[in-house]
């Protein structure tokens, strides 16, 4: 099993302590006691679904408790917003998009908030949920010039996400509820067998070692959030969440790098950088160009490639 290490817990930081003491050391950190506004306290069901109203919200669908964005274990369905918290925040479903007949079947429910056009605009919770706005202040721990997005997240109690990575750093806010949050750094990521910026390895408390025989050397790094906790994750970072209880979370991503480095049609900031993206391109150049040599030979010099990479990784601030 994974070795477990707490996410530090610290109360009351303030933005200067944010910037100057934990940030520049680039690891996950739970804040509490931050203002977050009435959000805390006004975010019930009952009243984001009266708020929000009947505005079409686009949801994952699924029948397990373990979404894989890899194997799409889920589908796509399009509802009200009233009734999508209304379905999420029910114990006991009376309707099912995919479960109906299937008696020992709940269907799971996710909201990840998307923007007007999804292709075109990011999620940004004032311009969606404009009425919502007034109610949460989000950490000022950055530029305004750096925000990038903010994103409803909300889902039914027990569901867990996939393993990935964001190439932002980012705030999660619980606003209400609980969520257990496990992370990986990003040097551990030979460990994660990993599949674009996603890990095949859905299950991390009871992993299938058979299969994925180097998972156990990962550090794993895990908190719980309670309302009105801020998790900074920085970018790279791998993250898993389970949704303890019913609540509502917002993430607010912002660049730390400059805007030339992103890619300029990513609206959920997770494709890789785009210096990177070409990198991985001529590295797969390179490795098909090998495939005009005999085995030994293929062995012999991708061997000296992955140590010409391993020569170059060597930060340090990871660890």
């Amino acid at each position: 099993m994974a070795r477990r290490i707490p996410v530090p817990q610290l109360e009351g930081v303030t933005r200067e302590e944010f910037l100057q003491r934990i940030y520049p050391q680039r690891k996950p950190v739970v804040l509490k006691g931050i203002d977050l506004g009435t959000c805390t306290t006004k975010w019930t069901a009952d009243y984001i679904s009266q708020v929000g109203g009947t505005k079409e919200v686009k949801i994952h669908v699924s029948t397990v408790p373990q979404m894989d964005f890899i194997s799409k274990n889920f589908v796509y369905r399009t509802l009200p917003f009233n009734r999508f918290i209304h379905r999420a925040a029910e114990n006991k479903h009376t309707e099912f998009f995919i479960s109906e007949g299937c008696l020992f079947k709940e269907e799971k429910y996710y909201l990840r908030s998307l923007g007007e056009d999804p292709r075109k605009d990011v999620a940004d919770i004032r311009k969606q949920f404009p009425l919502l706005e007034g109610d949460i202040k989000i950490p000022e721990f950055f530029e305004k010039e750096q925000f990038f997005s903010s994103v409803f997240r909300i889902s039914s109690p027990g569901l867990q996400l996939w393993t990935h990575y964001d190439v932002m750093d980012n705030f999660l806010i619980q606003v209400t509820g609980k969520k257990r949050v496990v992370l990986f750094s990003p040097r551990d990521a030979q460990y994660l067998y990993l599949s674009g910026t996603k890990s095949e390895v859905l299950n991390l408390d009871n992993p299938d070692l058979n299969k994925y025989p180097l998972f156990f050397k990962a550090r794993r790094f895990e908190c719980v959030l309670e309302a009105g906790d801020v998790l900074f994750i920085p970018a790279l970072w791998f993250h898993n969440v389970i949704s303890e209880e019913f609540g509502v979370g917002v993430n607010v991503f912002w660049k730390h790098l400059s805007s030339e480095c992103y890619d300029k049609t990513d609206t959920y900031g997770n494709k890789d950088p785009t210096a990177a993206s070409r990198a991985m391109q001529i590295l797969d150049r390179a490795l098909k160009t090998l495939d005009d040599l005999p085995e030994e030979y293929r062995d012999f010099y991708a061997r000296r490639m992955v140590l010409r990479i391993q020569d170059k990784a060597f930060s340090s601030n990871y660890e």
